[in-house]
């Protein structure tokens, strides 16, 4: 059984593939995001970026990926360190994702961490946190597609009971209901 079909754009829409940014990101706005803070022990301290275009990949193996921009500069600093953690925001922790959004020197200031398995900080208050080595990496538009296999993972049950995640929809931070 064939659960996807794919197709050229201009088979779709009898035109090319759309051009405008602007309207492309609206549209895709409006499938809301969890958010995430990837994290990564680098040569030169501590590193990370929110992200939202985290997901799992496979079981067997357990692998996870996340995209990171082409000139993301935090990206250039945490891939030599050949492993991240992906940190599970919870609706609490919409600052922690814009700070670690922004452009600051130490994202890190003032944020509570420890570290696991491959010494990649993980966030205080997190609702779930995934320990990886970098399995691969591809090149996709203005974007890389990481690969991650875990190595070690965790979630705090008593910060997941007290808030629900952190997601992205329309261009701004929003909470889900009761599930």
């Amino acid at each position: 059984m064939r659960l996807c079909h794919c197709y050229p754009a201009d088979a779709m829409t009898g035109g090319s593939e759309p051009t405008d940014g602007r309207e492309f990101r609206r549209v895709l706005g409006h499938y809301p995001t969890g958010v995430t803070v990837v994290t990564a022990a680098a040569a030169d301290g501590p590193e990370g970026m929110t992200i939202g275009s985290f997901s799992s990949v496979s079981l067997d193996p357990p692998l996870v990926s996340f995209c990171p921009g082409h000139d993301s500069d935090s990206w250039a600093r945490m891939r030599g360190a050949g492993a991240f953690c992906v940190n599970v925001l919870g609706d609490h922790q919409a600052d922690v994702s814009s700070l670690f959004a922004s452009r600051v020197d130490n994202r890190f200031e003032g944020v509570g961490t420890r570290v696991e398995a491959t010494g990649a900080p993980v966030i205080d208050g997190c609702l779930a946190w995934i320990d990886c080595r970098i399995e691969a990496e591809h090149t996709a538009g203005d974007h890389d597609i990481v690969v991650g296999r875990v190595v070690a993972l965790g979630a705090d049950d008593a910060a997941a009971a007290a808030n629900g995640p952190l997601v992205f929809y329309k261009g701004g931070y929003g909470r889900v209901g009761e599930l």
